[in-house]
């Protein structure tokens, strides 16, 4: 395994997302809640730019007590990757597609240290 530098910490505001090559693959780096997520920038569906998309959180519907759909909120608690081509939802978390656990983004491990931000591929 080999340690890859993304950038300074500074470089990475909350919120934001960094891609970097590191090897073969293009990963991008997620700096949310002072954590760092690294995936592979590669949608399982079809290829496109999975992390290029939108971060949100996720959309729950909102059933009463009789089953019926009063509307829905986002769920701040979990948030999802968008991708950009056809829309598939996977969760920052852990990478996972939002509703089909099967699918999901190639994982690796990012971290900090002395100030800067780093992943191991």
């Amino acid at each position: 395994m080999v340690d890859t530098l993304v950038c300074s910490e500074s470089e990475l505001a909350e919120g934001r997302m960094r891609l970097v090559q590191a090897g073969q693959a293009e990963i991008a780096v997620i700096r949310k809640d002072g954590r760092y997520y690294a995936y592979e920038n590669v949608c399982p569906h079809q290829g496109g730019p999975a992390c290029e998309g939108v971060m949100m959180p996720a959309v729950r519907d909102v059933i009463d007590a009789g089953g019926i759909c009063r509307g829905q909120q986002f769920d701040e608690a979990e948030m999802h990757i968008v991708c950009p081509w056809h829309g598939y939802e996977f969760r920052l978390s852990d990478g996972r597609h939002a509703v089909a656990s099967g699918l999901g983004l190639r994982r690796f491990e990012a971290f900090a240290r002395e100030g800067s931000v780093f992943v191991r591929v």
